[in-house]
């Protein structure tokens, strides 16, 4: 866990027992959710959910990437120059030269690692506005509200 991460997990449980310890005991009838209470925890679960899409499209991406990465070292290995590799552009399959191969497997690498860089800064953000919702809510919510991730 990163520190920042460490720090939000820290501050969440501090004021999760400020709200206990403020509040005393609360009954699941004495809260009132406003409709800004339930903008945050809609919005808590749409950005809940995001992320869960993020983060699979990440694992495929890297998928991706290591297949690219081990078609660049196969080729690498070719004895013969003078082959024609088949290439996958859309659905058709060209033949090009084993540098030209390279060349465009190098590339697709560059444009994937930068995509996965975009998405994980994504992921970051929407991770950012979690911790702050989680804030307000454990706040306002005590332990009434569970906003932890199920791990199944």
């Amino acid at each position: 866990m990163s520190g920042s991460a460490e720090h939000r997990c820290s501050k969440i449980e501090e004021v999760k027992m400020a709200a206990a310890t403020m509040k005393g005991p609360v009954a699941v009838e004495d809260v009132v959710v406003t409709f800004e209470d339930q903008q945050k925890i809609n919005k808590f679960a749409r950005n809940t959910s995001r992320m869960g899409e993020l983060k699979n499209e990440i694992e495929s991406k890297k998928k991706t990437l290591q297949n690219l990465q081990d078609a660049s070292d196969e080729l690498m290995m070719l004895d013969d120059d003078s082959l024609l590799v088949p290439y996958q552009i859309g659905g058709v399959f060209i033949g090009h030269s084993q540098e030209e191969t390279q060349e465009m497997l190098e590339a697709a690498k560059e444009a994937l690692e930068q995509e996965v860089k975009g998405l994980e800064e994504r992921v970051s953000e929407i991770q950012q506005v979690l911790g702050d919702l989680k804030v307000q809510l454990y706040a306002k919510f005590g332990n009434n509200i569970n906003l932890e991730a199920d791990e199944s």
